[in-house]
């Protein structure tokens, strides 16, 4: 028995046999959660047993209960259940399938029939959270049934149910049933694994970040202690002020050139991006602003202490309040303003450091923490009154901040751009295609700024740009609703007309079919189903741009030169498909024509343009994470085929060689993970782009890899899921496809195991591995701990 996040490993205590001692504390922990869910007569009907299993389809909850219900009561006693249980967990392989196998025989007549089958598999379906269309549920049902009955008498026998289970190592061992989680007692949280500071894995992917921390450090230490020492003549309480001043002057004015988008951009294709941390520009920036917060509230108070022993001392002609408040005392280099400026800059930099947290940002109040960060423009100011040296301190990073925010507010107001379309995509994704300016040149895995004046004049939001740059028309924006913005941006879409003039629908339609006829770009569009079956119809369609490198000759109208004979191409897209030919028309209502103002700004650089330097790379995004690589994958497709040559006279093809320049890449993995299967249709025709160009290569020159995760589904140990899983297995075998996404790639039920998938890439031996990740911090902690296991260099995408 498992959590259902971790379908398929039995937790603690329940591998193997419990001993004598762990047995006694099972059974006392059962004891406790019946009585919990039990009634006042002390047993469990099939209500409260479905509340307490959490289920999403009732047919397991009612096959489960009637086999736990031994005396067939219609309730569930204390002694029924620990009999049921102590089966499930002390049984032997073939006690579970036996088990499984009554579960999966409704009426009970010692065999199963094709129709119990499909009512199993539906079911199956359901608690996956995977919608296929009746047609494929019941080629799976067939593909099963005749499968595993081996005689073709109609139905399948416990003996050749057991038989198909052989198939699949370790499935029958390890059975379980993830949803009965709630009677295992919750076992001991172990010490989370904290990487040893001082290993060389923790060295390698951390040496540029340790170095500079660490000059970081020693630098305060020194200005502290040199302007304390200068000051020793004048107490305790003034010399920690002044040495917070110090400290201070170099914070407030450095802090801003760890947001110098343009510069770092530039750094980052120089030699200085092997030495410099310039990946964790953010967290240096938020590590500063925490320092000089504490700094400011040191220096605060020592200078509070110091005008209290002033205020005390009978020579003193002022009082506190006059000390701390008022220009009078003349404390300060700008007519005495020192005291109140001093109060007025802890004011306001508590309220940008109280408006500056992840709750306020992520909580749909970006507004709150952009308007209080342009704070720091009168913080400048009163900071040069406030301090004799400030201006010193500032001059050059203040040159450089200015220089660059003019710049970045001429390019990007300089012409306003334009929303071309737009495609509604499922989960709340937003697909803009913008017209791209002639002079906006960037490198895959790149983002810009995005400001729509309709949504909101003054916000500015980041956004990785999905397209290749080899894509010269239009710039594609994937932006999925998870602030108030991007829910702003996708409802004004879904609700009202983005042309504005209110275009009919068969003016769109016109539009559509004139658009799809250009030669260049050639949308492919892959269907959908509206059952949320991925590749099987025509409601909403995903698209990819075919580009023609420049030096690709053509033939005629039918387009690039392939590898294959134009039949060839038709046959191979056609498999992939399954319905004989492309989706050529795109849903009206989610797909849309415009033209509606915006500005950008950028591009600007990330991480993942190491990507090209690598020689294996492993490319791994959870969700929308994907659109830095959905960039990268299609630019990679684009420098393969313009490596390519074909015979005109006997369509011979042949590769040149990678140039080193150009692209160092061996081989690369590639790994997403969705939650549900309708966010696998983002950029499903991409990657079966992808998948049918390798088909084509040989098997030694293939190098890229799919790995496709779908976490909402099952594993094939639980027995909710194995029939589903095993059906999957043989309908990908024979039909070459995998159900879920349409891919060769056959989708993985649950969540990927990070040691295996890492020893596998360590075993391939490809080259020096580097990975790169977008998605969710906590996924980024577990996958940088393996990495550091490893010794694979570790890069992270972040805004």
């Amino acid at each position: 028995m498992s959590v259902p996040g971790d379908a398929g490993l039995p937790p603690e205590g329940c591998r193997g046999i419990m001993s004598a001692e762990e047995d006694a504390k099972w059974l006392q922990w059962v004891t406790h959660q019946f009585e919990t869910i039990a009634g006042e007569d002390g047993e469990i009907n099939l209500q409260e047993f479905k509340r307490a299993l959490n289920v999403k389809e009732s047919f397991f909850a009612e096959r489960f209960f009637a086999l736990f219900d031994l005396d067939g009561s219609g309730t569930i006693t204390l002694q029924e259940l620990q009999e049921a249980l102590t089966l499930l967990i002390h049984g032997s392989p073939t006690d579970k399938l036996k088990f499984l196998f009554q579960v999966y025989d409704i009426d009970g007549n010692g065999c199963i029939d094709v129709d119990e089958l499909r009512t199993v598999l539906q079911s199956c379906l359901h608690e996956s959270a995977i919608s296929l269309p009746q047609e494929k549920l019941d080629q799976l049902t067939l593909v099963l049934f005749e499968a595993a009955d081996k005689d073709c008498s109609g139905t399948i026998t416990f003996d050749e149910l057991r038989d198909e289970l052989q198939c699949f190592p370790g499935v029958m061992e390890n059975l379980t049933i993830s949803a009965v989680h709630w009677l295992m007692p919750p076992a001991a949280q172990p010490g989370r694994h904290r990487p040893r500071l001082l290993t060389s894995a923790y060295w390698h992917n951390h040496r540029s970040h340790l170095l500079c921390l660490a000059t970081y450090v020693g630098l305060h230490v020194l200005l502290f202690a040199l302007a304390a020492s200068a000051h020793r003549a004048f107490g305790t309480s003034i010399m920690v002020a002044k040495g917070c001043g110090q400290c201070l002057n170099f914070d407030c004015s450095f802090i801003v050139v760890l947001m110098l988008r343009r510069c770092l951009t530039w750094l980052r294709a120089t030699w200085l991006a092997q030495v410099l941390p310039l990946d964790q520009n953010i967290q240096f920036h938020q590590l500063m602003g925490y320092v000089a917060v504490g700094l400011s509230l040191v220096h605060t108070v020592a200078h509070v202490v110091n005008f209290a022993l002033q205020a005390q001392s009978e020579a003193s002609p002022f009082q506190f309040w006059e000390l701390l408040l008022t220009t009078r005392p003349g404390i300060g280099w700008v007519h005495g303003s020192a005291s109140p400026t001093g109060v007025a800059l802890l004011l306001l930099l508590l309220v940008q450091f109280a408006c500056s947290s992840s709750c306020v940002r992520r909580s749909g109040h970006f507004e709150v923490f952009y308007w209080t960060h342009l704070s720091y423009l009168p913080m400048w100011l009163l900071l040069i009154l406030h301090g004799p040296n400030f201006w010193k301190w500032l001059l050059i990073p203040g040159t450089l901040f200015f220089i660059e925010k003019t710049i970045g507010l001429a390019v990007s107001r300089m012409e306003a751009q334009c929303i071309v379309e737009v495609n509604l995509l499922p989960s709340k994704v937003t697909h803009l295609l913008i017209k791209r300016p002639p002079l906006f040149h960037y490198r895959p895995g790149d983002y810009l700024y995005l400001n729509i004046p309709s949504i909101a004049h003054y916000e500015w939001h980041p956004f990785t740009i999905s397209s290749a740059p080899e894509q010269k028309d239009t710039i594609w924006l994937h932006i999925r609703s998870q602030g108030q913005w991007t829910n702003r941006l996708y409802e004004s879409f879904k609700k009202s007309d983005p042309m504005g003039d209110g275009c009919k629908s068969l003016s769109r339609s016109l539009k559509m079919r004139r658009s799809q006829r250009k030669a260049q770009p050639q949308p492919i569009c892959f269907g959908v189903s509206a059952q949320g079956a991925v590749a099987s119809n025509k409601d909403i369609a995903v698209e990819l741009t075919s580009y023609r490198p420049e030096e690709a000759p053509w033939q005629g109208d039918e387009g690039p030169v392939s590898t294959g004979t134009k039949d060839e191409t038709q046959a191979q897209w056609e498999a992939a498909t399954g319905d004989g030919g492309l989706v050529s028309e795109v849903s009206s209502e989610n797909h849309q024509f415009c033209n509606i103002k915006c500005y950008i700004d950028g591009p600007y650089g990330t991480p993942t343009r190491r990507i090209f330097a690598s020689e294996h790379a492993v490319l791994i995004g959870a969700g929308i994470g994907i659109t830095p690589f959905a960039s990268i994958l299609q630019s990679i497709l684009y420098r393969h085929q313009k490596r390519k040559h074909v015979c005109p006279s006997c369509q011979h093809s042949w590769l040149e060689s990678i140039q080193v320049d150009d692209m160092k890449l061996h081989k690369v993995d590639f790994i997403w993970i969705n939650r549900d299967q309708r966010s696998f249709e983002w950029f499903v025709s991409l990657l079966t782009k992808l998948e049918m160009d390798q088909a084509k290569e040989p098997q030694e020159g293939r190098f890229l890899e799919l790995h496709m995760y779908m976490t909402s589904a099952l594993g094939k140990n639980d027995m909710k899921a194995i029939g589903l899983q095993m059906a999957l297995d043989l309908l990908a075998k024979k039909e070459k496809k995998d159900s879920i996404t349409g891919l060769q790639t056959r989708t993985q039920p649950g969540r990927p195991d990070w040691n295996k998938v890492f020893q596998k890439v360590a075993a391939e031996k490809k080259g020096k591995v580097q990975v790169f990740f977008c998605g969710s911090p906590a996924l980024a902690k577990v996958l940088k701990g393996h990495c550091e296991q490893f010794s694979f260099k570790f890069f992270q995408e972040n805004f």
